[in-house]
């Protein structure tokens, strides 16, 4: 008798993670005793709290998610969120394919408009559940989300988090900006890529919804999702055929679902920095005064001491003031956070979902026990996104430490000096690919490196406008599945999708999509230089 072929596991997201953390580490250790000038070999204690202090740094993201877990399951409870889908996909009955496009172009201006990065963790689960609903699977869900919000910020028009903060490192150096320029080349790339994914998902899709054995999952994974998820595809059938028994929803379900979706609304509206684009409506009411304070010498030479550890004694007598700022009256929209709508990040969005958490519950007529019981379940659901959220910024964390991200930037700008336009953007292009895998954070990475690769461009005569989108586009495109990334890991964690099933799914898109993003700015290097 043939043995019993054994399941092969994957790895999992925090053996990835932990694995390129320590792989790092050996390879400072190795450079530092080597005597590379400007990398310092990690210690065990850099590798040992890089976890901690990732968490540290986590952690308003955290508690979102975990307050996020709370509100679905409280949704959950009231049935309005399983009746919402299935009302959904017996409407589009037959045309369900269409959501792909629709969804992914909606994500995708949040990308290119304000950077929608960790903001998209909880449509990985709502996604996954309407596609598997639809006949597709949870794949399909998970890269309607990313896809479409990474190639948004892939072609960042207007995003403030990273064309913004690009542009003001290289102000902060001297070099203007054609802004202009920037979102002609963004809305291209954007665009363009975007329509190239959306045809890459709907094939897919389409593939998996005329048949089963066409999905990417691993048997696993497929077992895992239809445990979350799935009918099976005959009963799934049976109710879409079934006119007679088409899904209905009580009063309190539509209510509650109406506030669900009402709650997602105001989450984007309150992330989006209205201020950036010179939109002050939810600041509407806020009054402010300056308050001036006498400041005597001691008091000055005692704060300048106490942060510089040093002696200071002042000859004569010195006196100041000290101005600050005070609201005396909030503006509307900060009634319930005490920040603006536009001003918000992860603390007002958490405040935000628990007091809708309250209140779909009472809508939904759940009694406290329940209540309780489907906040708690529903959280704990969240611990292994949340952990994975918190490892992922190890990585960073150990890479500012040691120094090795700024080596490999400097580096590599050196090389870059002296080549003709049509070799100096494509590189460049590549150069930002590899250090985006060390450097995740879209504005931290602008901060670093556009004072050096804008300053080469402007030195060489080249279009600072095109090395700003040349961030952009490699940035974007190494957020597509970098391990580093919380969103991406704690997404596919909701989507129940390996990160190793991700890589494969998206591996041929990655490589496509990189190709025309580099023949798009070697064209806009040499056009506009």
């Amino acid at each position: 008798m043939p043995e019993k072929k054994k399941k092969r596991a994957s790895l999992s997201s925090f053996t990835i993670i932990l694995s390129i953390l320590v792989g790092l580490a050996i390879v400072t250790v190795i450079m530092g005793a080597m005597g590379v000038e400007g990398v310092q070999g990690a210690t065990l204690s850099d590798v040992l709290t890089a976890p901690v202090k990732g968490f540290q740094g986590a952690m308003g993201v955290c508690i979102f998610v975990m307050v996020l877990g709370g509100f679905l399951g409280i949704v959950t409870e009231t049935g309005a969120l399983d009746a919402g889908i299935a009302a959904l996909v017996h409407k589009l009955k037959g045309n369900e394919l269409m959501l792909i496009p629709i969804l992914m172009f909606v994500f995708s201006i949040g990308g290119t408009t304000y950077g929608m990065g960790e903001e998209t963790v909880p449509f990985y689960l709502l996604l996954a559940a309407t596609m598997v609903a639809a006949g597709f699977d949870s794949l399909t869900g998970a890269a309607v989300v990313l896809l479409g919000a990474g190639c948004g910020v892939l072609g960042s028009t207007v995003n403030p988090f990273a064309v913004g903060v690009a542009v003001d490192a290289l102000a902060g150096v001297g070099i203007e900006v054609n802004q202009a320029i920037i979102i002609v080349l963004g809305i291209i790339l954007w665009l363009v890529t975007l329509a190239i994914a959306t045809v890459f998902v709907m094939r897919y899709a389409k593939k998996v919804k005329e048949d089963k054995g066409s999905c990417f999952l691993s048997l696993q994974e497929q077992e895992a999702m239809m445990e979350e998820w799935g009918l099976e595809a005959s009963e799934r059938e049976a109710r879409s055929n079934d006119e007679a028994n088409a899904p209905t929803m009580t009063g309190r379900q539509k209510w509650s679902l109406a506030v669900f979706a009402f709650t997602f609304v105001v989450m984007i509206v309150g992330f989006v920095p209205w201020g950036s684009f010179g939109i002050d409506v939810f600041d509407a009411g806020a009054a402010y005064e300056e308050v001036v304070t006498p400041v005597t010498g001691e008091e000055i030479t005692a704060a300048y001491d106490e942060a510089n550890g040093t002696v200071t004694t002042l000859e004569g007598e010195v006196a100041g003031e000290a101005v600050i700022t005070e609201e005396i009256s909030p503006a509307w929209s900060s009634v319930l956070t005490g920040i603006p709508l536009g001003g918000w990040y992860f603390d007002e969005a958490s405040t935000w979902f628990l007091l809708m958490t309250l209140v779909i519950g009472i809508i939904g007529g759940i009694s406290e026990a329940r209540f309780v019981r489907a906040f708690i379940n529903g959280a704990a659901d969240m611990m292994s996104v949340v952990l994975v959220l918190a490892l992922a910024r190890s990585v960073a964390v150990l890479m500012a430490e040691t120094g090795l991200d700024m080596w490999i930037l400097e580096n590599a700008a050196n090389a870059l000096a002296g080549m003709s336009a049509i070799v100096f953007a494509p590189l460049s292009f590549l150069l930002y690919v590899v250090i985006s895998f060390l450097i995740g954070s879209s504005s931290g990475l602008a901060t670093v490196s556009m004072p050096i690769m804008g300053g080469l461009a402007h030195h060489l005569n080249f279009s600072v406008e095109a090395m700003v989108m040349t961030f952009s586009a490699g940035n974007g495109l190494v957020n597509l599945l970098n391990p580093s990334c919380g969103a991406i890991m704690g997404g596919l964690a909701l989507a129940k999708v390996e990160y190793t099933t991700w890589v494969k799914f998206i591996a041929k898109l990655f490589l496509v999509l990189g190709i025309v993003c580099m023949v798009i700015l070697t064209a806009a290097t040499v056009v506009l230089s």
